[in-house]
């Protein structure tokens, strides 16, 4: 299976670019950068690992992802907070992030099975 195939991946990229069009007039700059960045980096990483050829290097990506999700939930909270971020946006945000940080989590235990079960045999 390819990573274009996967729902997590799938949000994740309309996640990313949701940061982008509703951020798009933002005059901060370097927020907006970071937490689009953030939103990048989520879904980069997942493709990213799902192109490596060991199951080792794909849960490390994956961290990276789950660790970007953090990033970005954070993130929103602070704009939230600054009234850069619409507080129903940035709900949906957070709960979406909650949702894909589940599912990498899911994709890394699925992984370390995996690793696991073809090192006993």
């Amino acid at each position: 299976m390819q990573f274009e195939d996967l729902d997590i991946w799938k949000r994740s990229a309309r996640l990313s670019a949701d940061l982008y069009k509703e951020l798009k007039y933002l005059k901060d700059y370097g927020f907006k950068d970071q937490i689009t960045r953030s939103g990048l980096s989520i879904r980069s990483n997942i493709s990213e690992g799902c192109e490596r050829v060991s199951a080792k290097e794909c849960i490390n990506f994956l961290n990276y992802a789950k660790g970007s999700c953090g990033e970005l939930r954070t993130q929103v909270m602070i704009g939230m907070e600054i009234d850069y971020i619409n507080r129903d946006i940035g709900k949906g945000w957070l709960e979406e992030t909650k949702a894909i940080s589940a599912m990498v989590g899911g994709l890394i235990r699925a992984k370390r099975n995996y690793l696991n079960n073809k090192g006993s045999k």
